[in-house]
């Protein structure tokens, strides 16, 4: 089985589950995941975990990304988004590009966004999306989402193309739509791609069809970035092998488990390091109790490969 995370560049036309139904079939195994689903118009960065690495989804899907879109002045949609029907329609050539500026700019800091009613947030266990085909609109509580940069890359009214650096949970769709209502001339989203997830960017993303080659290739480790990696900035450990089964175990481990490592490292209470075996396997995260001098578990990662 293979275990790691592959950064796939989505195509326009797949939802982020075909990209994953497509993949089981490429790479010959069931256990592959998806870290933030991209809508099918969307293009860019779709981070797929494998094996162990499903472990690491919810953690990828809570970084912050970078988008790049046009906002297409003068329409609202139902979807907020071009491909959606034209429900209301405004005055785009009534707007400066000051106007634009400033109003892009207010955007910048943390606001509450009304997530659209074509998403896949659920309420009472059903689909937004789902409703919303129904015909249905119901009420959504505003959520805090914090747009940490917008770059505004050219102005041709009625275009505006953006760069978006954002927090998790963000609807680009959505931003859009408020900066259309602001200017008092609507909005939606034309198109979307997203450029970096985390460490991952658009410049370093493969398509499905250039992972397939190297499976076919028998290069796709080359392809494959290890779990352990997404932790690099934390220091690492190794036990000694007679404490590996206590640590499989998931049980605190006591400083004298990492024998003369820790010579080389000095925890500080509640400092994150990287634990592994006597092998040099990644075991997972653990959390440093300076009172009690051991190391608690905080995520495991290792399994014994079946």
């Amino acid at each position: 089985m293979i275990h790691g995370i592959i950064n796939i560049h989505k195509e326009k036309g797949y939802t982020s589950h075909d990209v994953v139904a497509k993949l089981r079939g490429i790479v010959g195994q069931k256990k592959i995941g998806h870290t933030g689903t991209l809508d099918p118009d969307a293009t860019g960065v779709l981070p797929v975990c494998l094996g162990k690495a499903t472990k690491l989804c919810d953690l990828l899907t809570d970084k912050d990304k970078t988008y790049e879109t046009v906002l297409l002045l003068g329409k609202a949609t139902d979807t907020q988004d071009i491909s959606g029907t034209v429900i209301e329609e405004g005055y785009a050539d009534a707007v400066t590009e000051d106007e634009i500026r400033n109003v892009v700019a207010s955007f910048v800091g943390t606001y509450a966004q009304i997530p659209p009613m074509y998403s896949a947030i659920k309420i009472n266990g059903k689909k937004l999306y789902e409703l919303a085909r129904e015909g249905k609109t119901v009420e959504r509580k505003p959520r805090n989402v914090t747009i940490f940069e917008i770059e505004i890359l050219f102005i041709d009214i009625p275009r505006v193309k953006m760069r978006v650096h954002c927090s998790k949970g963000t609807y680009i769709r959505t931003l859009c739509n408020d900066i259309g209502e602001k200017l008092g001339c609507k909005g939606c989203m034309e198109e979307l791609i997203r450029t970096q997830v985390s460490c991952f960017s658009l410049a370093e993303a493969k398509t499905l069809e250039e992972v397939e080659a190297a499976v076919k290739n028998k290069s796709l480790a080359e392809f494959i970035t290890p779990i352990d990696a997404m932790f690099a900035h934390y220091p690492a450990l190794r036990v000694m092998e007679k404490w590996d089964k206590f640590a499989y175990n998931g049980n605190p481990l006591p400083t004298k488990a990492m024998g003369d490592m820790l010579e080389q490292h000095s925890a500080s209470d509640g400092e994150r390091v990287r634990i592994y075996n006597s092998k040099e396997e990644f075991i997972g995260l653990y959390d440093y109790k300076k009172s009690e001098k051991r190391y608690k578990l905080v995520k495991m990662f290792y399994t014994p490969d079946v």
